[in-house]
């Protein structure tokens, strides 16, 4: 066989010997493999590629995006996708709207000149818990936050007085918002116009006019609520608490698009 395939008995020898172990790079790539699985299970499924790079290379793997990407597609490996957007707020009423003066610019030169607020809501099997965030569109994160069972002008209104509060009451920022019944209420206009902040409202129904608040509900919802069990709303509070408070907690210690509270 060798002489008609004229090919060298050693070559043979040496090919037939390969086979029974697995080459360098095999093996290197079943323990790239097994390290992009691991990494996976950690961030509970729901990090894709760009995420998992970030981990491995914290945990000493400096394997660049694409590389990581094509372990994932090998494995059959998919990131929880997050539910599409939904309205929260009602903006069909006859309250008074500001103009939109963010017009879809995000970008911030200097923290506290402009912020973004918006509500979500949050199920658990004591019913539903309403999310209400600041957002410093500066560093993209959120400076004021507040938790209710109803979706009131009060649960607004609370967000929006922690950032103040923790940012000493700056004066003429941005503050862009929905056209929510929450966010024209007279109590919420009253918090704008006694600390000189202007305010700035979308389009209705434009989910795309407050694009930042909208990626900050995704990252929470993929990373900390879908497909776990929350069976109070304090276990939920503690949950989100854990998620915006504090950097270092396995949800939040890395979100490309939230930096820590600065």
């Amino acid at each position: 066989m060798a002489r008609v395939l004229r090919a060298s008995r050693s070559g043979f020898y040496a090919w037939l010997a390969r086979q029974r172990e697995p080459s360098y790079r095999q093996q290197a790539r079943q323990t790239r493999d097994a390290q992009v699985l691991a990494a996976f299970n950690r961030a509970k499924q729901r990090y894709g590629a760009p995420r998992l790079t970030l981990d491995l290379r914290e945990a000493g793997f400096a394997w660049n995006r694409k590389t990581v990407a094509d372990s994932l597609r090998r494995q059959g490996l998919k990131a929880c996708a997050a539910r599409h957007f939904k309205a929260t707020t009602h903006s069909h009423h006859s309250l008074p709207v500001a103009p939109n003066l963010l017009n879809q610019c995000f970008d911030a030169d200097i923290p506290n000149q402009k912020w973004v607020g918006d509500i979500t809501y949050l199920w658990t099997e004591e019913g539903w818990l309403y999310l209400a965030v600041i957002v410093d569109l500066y560093s993209r994160a959120v400076v004021g936050w507040s938790m209710s069972e109803r979706m009131t002008a009060k649960l607004a209104c609370d967000a929006l007085k922690m950032a103040l509060q923790r940012r000493k009451k700056p004066r003429g920022i941005i503050v862009h918002i929905d056209r929510g019944s929450q966010y024209c209420s007279q109590d919420y206009r009253n918090i704008l116009k006694n600390n000189k902040l202007k305010p700035s409202m979308s389009a209705k129904d434009c989910c795309y006019d407050n694009a930042c608040a909208e990626s900050f509900f995704h990252s929470l919802k993929v990373e900390l609520i879908h497909g776990e069990y929350f069976a109070s709303r304090k276990e939920m509070k503690d949950a989100v608490f854990s998620y915006i408070e504090i950097p270092s907690s396995s949800f939040s210690a890395r979100r490309p698009c939230h930096r820590p509270i600065a």
